[in-house]
Order: structure tokens, then C-alpha cells, then sequence
């Protein structure tokens, strides 16, 4: 009705109202919002003053100032974010020449030195983790591509034959639900679901299914686990099927990650009791706030070890905690619990029980990976001059003796 007023098209069927009458009258279209104070007022009202006219000029001139300022901040953010993404770029190039031509050729002579630990620290090229990783793992058990494809078609027979039932999670108890081929599945369900790429219909979910369901067949003592699916589905991400396979299962043989996934209670206790030892000596007051409301290591430690931080902490910063843990073994897992708790320790230690766990086990989506390693690098993992092996040791061999201290009591 407007376009037809203003075009003189208004027919016997289309009376122009009194308000359209006036707006037809206005003679002015606004660009915008912001230029409507340097219009003038219509014509049948009073015209502005001088006095105003400039005020709305000035404001008006303020306005488009703040915007060309704001424009011109976020272009070189842009340009910032730019420059930064190039030169990682050219960084983890450079990286993985050097990794590719230099280190891996010559692995056993040059792993340990003191260049190839600060790169490692740094963090593995992605086009080189997997070969580095399969290198530092190694391969104690003797795992080949052949007894890989025989615990994967003892697997396939198994899912064939299974016959599921509605009730079969309900019914099997805590044993049998850990080797359960609907564990697995329900667990694949939930393994990386922001990637969609390990749920039925994914380009992964078959991988993952094979090496857990292989898994099984090979070491039916251990079963699946929950937490495993995490573990197998980054190394996939990283290495060929059979090579994963041979990873998955040398790391789950190592010491600690066998305690937790045999569910060794007195081990565990033990690891935890060597933790609280170095997590009084790095932060005696979060330590103390941890002791005043009873926060035990077991309630956030669990699922950061089950998973290797894969679940809690985003993918690519988990990898470089996974870099960093092929190197230096177990106790870095610990010491990167300890460089997580001093990195929000001014936060944690404002808090009661349930938000500290609450908090604790569901870390921040966002976490600056080179402000983590910082404060990793200021963990120090030595308490009255010994290391974490021996106090280890030691708690293990009080442990034994039947002893019921405390970590630092038992280090006394």
C-alpha cells in the first residue's frame, strides 16, 4: 500500500489513510539507524535547531569513528590470526623435516638426546606422531599383523554367533559386562561424538569395533573396559589399523594402565598415594583445600587415567600430552594432573566439594596448551630427593608390609 502511495497507484479499492498521507510527505529514506540523526525533521514539523544539528552531526562523525576503529582492530586480529596460523604452519613443517630426515632414520642413537626431548616437548608433527608413538610404545609383545588378524576373525566368529537380547546389559554382572560386545558397542556410541566419524555409519566405527572386539580375543583376562574405546580411537586417528592394534596393546600392558584396567584396588591406592605426594609438595595450599573437603584423588584421576586424557582434555592438546607420555611414561600422566590443578588452583580453591568435582571432571572446553605446559614444566616431580619410581617403591613395598600410612608418612 506504501509503494503503491507513493507511485500514485492508489485505486478506488485502495483509500489512502491520513498516516500515509503523512508519510508520503516525508520526502527522505534513512540509509540507517545511525544516520538518522543528520536527517532533518519533516516538513510539518519544526525545523532543528543549529545548536542540535551540530550536536547530531559531532555524534554522528563519534559514531563512524568508533566503526572505523572497531573495523580496523578486527582486521588485524584477522590479520594476527593469520600470520600466527602460517608461521605454525611453517613451524610443524619444519618439524616433520627434521623428524622425517634427521631423527627417525637414525631413532636408537638420537631419541634420548637432548635436541630430540625439546622437540618432543614441543610436540610431534601430526604427519609423524603415529611412527613416533609406535617407536616409543614399542613392541614387547611381540604383536604382528598376522595374530592381529587372527583375534580379529576369533572376534568376527564371536559377533556372529552372539544372539542379542534386549536384556543382555541388564542381566550380565559387573565381569562379564566388561567383555560384552554390547559394552563395546554402547562405548563406540559414545566415543567422540563431536567428530561423528566412530558412530555406526562412520568411516571409523568398524576400525574401532575390530580392534576392541580383537582386543578381547587377545587378552580375555582384561576384556573391554570401559574408557578403551578413547584410547584405540586416537591411535587410529594416527596409525594404520594393525599398527593400532599393536600400540593399543603394549600401551594397556604397561604397569599402571594394567592396574586401572584390572581394577587392581590396592595398586591403585597406590598410585594415588604417590600423587598426593607430589601434589603437597607442588601446591600444599590447593592440597590442603583438597584434604579440608575431603576430595580424594579417585573421584577426578579415574577416568584422566582410564581415557589418557583423550576424554577430558580437547583432541589436539590430549595428543600432546600422549607425545610427551610415549616419552616419558607413566609419571607424566600424574604430572599433568598436577600442571591441571595448578592452572586453575586460584579457581578451584574458591569452591566446595561438588563444584570442585563437578569442575574437575568436566574441564573447560577451552584450554591454552602452551599455558598447560607451562605450568607442567613447574611441576616438579621430586620429593625430598627422590623421584617418582621411588617413591612408588616405596609405597608399593609399605604396601606390602602391611603398613597403613599415609604418602608422606611413608616417605618419613
Amino acid at each position: 500500500m506504501e509503494y503503491e502511495t507513493k507511485s500514485g497507484r492508489a485505486g478506488p479499492g485502495n483509500p489512502t489513510s491520513p498516516r500515509q498521507g503523512v508519510r508520503k510527505n516525508l520526502d527522505f529514506e534513512p540509509l540507517s539507524t545511525t544516520a538518522l540523526i543528520l536527517e532533518d525533521r519533516p516538513a510539518n514539523l519544526p525545523a532543528k535547531p543549529a545548536e542540535e544539528a551540530q550536536k547530531h552531526r559531532q555524534q554522528y562523525e563519534e559514531m563512524v569513528a568508533q566503526a572505523k576503529k572497531r573495523e580496523l582492530k578486527e582486521a588485524q586480529k584477522r590479520k594476527k590470526q593469520l600470520e600466527d596460523r602460517c608461521k605454525l604452519e611453517e613451524s610443524i613443517g619444519t618439524a616433520a623435516q627434521i623428524w622425517n630426515q634427521e631423527i627417525l632414520p637414525n631413532w636408537s642413537t638420537m631419541c634420548t638426546s637432548r635436541r630430540v626431548r625439546d622437540l618432543w616437548w614441543q610436540g610431534i608433527p601430526p604427519s609423524v606422531r603415529g611412527k613416533v608413538w609406535s617407536l616409543a610404545v614399542g613392541n614387547d609383545l611381540n604383536i604382528t599383523h598376522d595374530l592381529y588378524n587372527i583375534c580379529l576373525a576369533r572376534a568376527k566368529e564371536k559377533w556372529r554367533t552372539a544372539v542379542p537380547t534386549a536384556e543382555t546389559e541388564d542381566v550380565l554382572d559387573s565381569s562379564d559386562r566388561e567383555s560384552s560386545l554390547e559394552l563395546i558397542k554402547l562405548d563406540i556410541s559414545r566415543t567422540f561424538p563431536q567428530l561423528c566419524i566412530f558412530q555406526k555409519g562412520g568411516p571409523y566405527y568398524d576400525v574401532l569395533h575390530s580392534i576392541l572386539g580383537a582386543y578381547t580375543c587377545y587378552r580375555p583376562d582384561v576384556g573391554y573396559v570401559q574408557g578403551m574405546s578413547f584410547i584405540a580411537a586416537v591411535l587410529i586417528l594416527n596409525l594404520d589399523t594393525a599398527d593400532a592394534f599393536i600400540a593399543f596393546a603394549n600401551l594397556l600392558n604397561k604397569p599402571c594402565q594394567m592396574a586401572f584396567f584390572r581394577v587392581d584396588h590396592s595398586l591403585m591406592l597406590t598410585y594415588f598415594a604417590a600423587f598426593e605426594v607430589f601434589f603437597e609438595e607442588n601446591l600444599p595450599k590447593l592440597f590442603a583445600h583438597f584434604k579440608k573437603n575431603n576430595l580424594t584423588p579417585d573421584i577426578y584421576l579415574i577416568d584422566w587415567i582410564f581415557t589418557l586424557y583423550s576424554k577430558s582434555l580437547p583432541l589436539d592438546l590430549a595428543c600432546r600430552v600422549w607425545d610427551v607420555f610415549c616419552r616419558d611414561g607413566e609419571e607424566f600422566l600424574f604430572r599433568t594432573a598436577l600442571g591441571v590443578l595448578r592452572l586453575y588452583q586460584d579457581v578451584l580453591t574458591t569452591m566446595d566439594f561438588i563444584h570442585m568435582a563437578q569442575f574437575l571432571t568436566r574441564l573447560p572446553d577451552l584450554i591454552p596448551p602452551e599455558q598447560l605446559f607451562q605450568h607442567i614444566a613447574a611441576v616438579h616431580m621430586t620429593s625430598r630427593n627422590r623421584k617418582w619410581a621411588q617413591v612408588l617403591q616405596t609405597l608399593t613395598e609399605q604396601k606390602k608390609s602391611g603398613a597403613r600410612l599415609s604418602g608422606a608418612e611413608a616417605l618419613s
